[in-house]
């Protein structure tokens, strides 16, 4: 039963990349709970619910002219109807009209917390962070929440800290 509940999870954290790049915000209904906390350090925001997330990546992403988020990396812990992942992330950000350059690449993490529900495994607590980029830093515009921050961050210190979930909850076994 884990290894289908991890291979369900995995399904769930690779399909936010595909719905994210189609523009496909009803397929959030399939990843995030309705009561999610999403904290995207790259975006300079966090969002409660999935209402407002969605609207308000919508209105980020259709300013750019296209993306790629590449998930991959998974690392997966189930504790009954609770789960935590690990994932790493590339994102490539692509604006024609941006002075400087059309793109700009980013590499990070998310940590994950899922839970159970009818519907299946739904990401409840997702933390994402930015650890380099490239590129021209004004392809990812302003817009209402989104503050994009080019601030890194280093995974090993973020783990010393105790503020990886998906370590501590590994660690807690």
């Amino acid at each position: 039963m884990v290894e289908h509940d991890k291979a369900a999870i995995i399904e769930v954290l690779n399909l936010y990349g595909l719905a994210l790049d189609a523009h496909a915000w009803d397929l959030f209904d399939r990843i995030f709970a309705e009561d999610v906390t999403a904290e995207f350090g790259p975006a300079g925001a966090a969002w409660k619910g999935l209402a407002e997330f969605k609207r308000s990546f919508a209105e980020f992403h259709k300013g750019l002219d296209g993306h790629q988020h590449t998930m991959m990396g998974h690392v997966v812990h189930v504790d009954g109807d609770k789960a935590y992942a690990f994932s790493y992330g590339n994102w490539l950000l692509v604006r024609e009209s941006a002075e400087g350059g059309s793109s700009w690449e980013g590499t990070g993490w998310y940590d994950d917390e899922l839970v159970r529900t009818e519907q299946g495994w739904l990401i409840k607590h997702r933390v994402c962070r930015l650890m380099s980029w490239t590129g021209n830093p004004l392809v990812p515009e302003p817009n209402a929440e989104h503050h994009p921050d080019m601030q890194t961050n280093v995974l090993r210190e973020h783990a010393e800290a105790g503020k990886i979930a998906f370590l501590n909850a590994i660690r807690a076994k």
